[in-house]
């Protein structure tokens, strides 16, 4: 795989999103920004690749070399900002899986939480190959791609730009992190952002983040850590509420 870097802007916007990475049993939370995970299954979804299999393997392993930054962008209504809310629905769920490994034919009451009406950018840098398959992918996925979870479907196409690149995927990859980031925020500088910095050391961060995918394999869900850093943006409010 060549070793020219290049950037890919994305866009995730929908009335709810879901970014999972401490759920524990029947309590799902969300975090608040996505997570790295989740944007490898929506493109391991575009791809078409099943769950556990060879080319999700491979796809996998060469992912997690690809570095994410993820950008919070309000949004507004009649000039007014939208807030972020986070929200809590109860589902009832058949056939969980018990400690001792037998299923529990009584209906579970799960908690699933939710953001709405939020809107990230997601700037991503690896591999040019690699990042102009990903864009081919989410321009024609194969299966469906939701933000998060199945009920939270986008609003926007995931690729941004694609339609004013008349549907040329490779232009839509960038040499220059700024160009990219234009695409996303425009002229705006990103410390008016909220956003969330992978970086490539321990050192470097300050959090750490269980959600680098190595396998998604339905009995065999593994996952290694991430470092990142988090800002708050320059006269940002914590736009959360609820």
């Amino acid at each position: 795989m060549s070793s020219d870097k290049s950037f890919l802007a994305l866009r995730f916007e929908g009335p709810l999103q879901s970014w999972g990475f401490d759920s524990q049993y029947n309590r799902r939370n969300t975090g608040l920004m996505p997570t790295k995970s989740a944007l490898a299954g929506i493109c391991c979804a575009a791809f078409g690749y099943p769950r556990g299999s060879d080319k999700e393997h491979e796809f996998l392993s060469s992912f997690g070399k690809v570095r994410m930054t993820a950008i919070d962008i309000p949004r507004s209504v009649s000039k007014k900002e939208l807030p972020v809310r986070r929200l809590q629905d109860f589902h009832t769920v058949q056939n969980t899986r018990r400690a001792s490994g037998s299923i529990n034919k009584d209906c579970v009451l799960t908690y699933r939480q939710y953001l709405t009406d939020a809107a990230f950018g997601i700037l991503l840098e690896g591999d040019t190959v690699l990042l102009g398959k990903i864009a081919t992918a989410l321009a024609d996925p194969k299966w469906g791609i939701w933000l998060g979870r199945k009920t939270c479907i986008p609003s926007a196409p995931v690729l941004i730009g694609l339609k004013e690149k008349h549907g040329n995927v490779q232009g839509l990859l960038k040499k220059s992190r700024d160009e990219a980031l234009r695409l996303i925020i425009g002229e705006k500088p990103l410390e008016s952002f909220t956003h969330q910095e992978e970086v490539q050391t321990f050192t470097e961060g300050r959090d750490t983040l269980p959600d680098v995918p190595l396998s998604f394999a339905t009995e065999k869900r593994l996952f290694s850590p991430r470092r990142v850093n988090t800002w708050q943006g320059r006269g940002a409010r914590l736009r959360i509420e609820g």
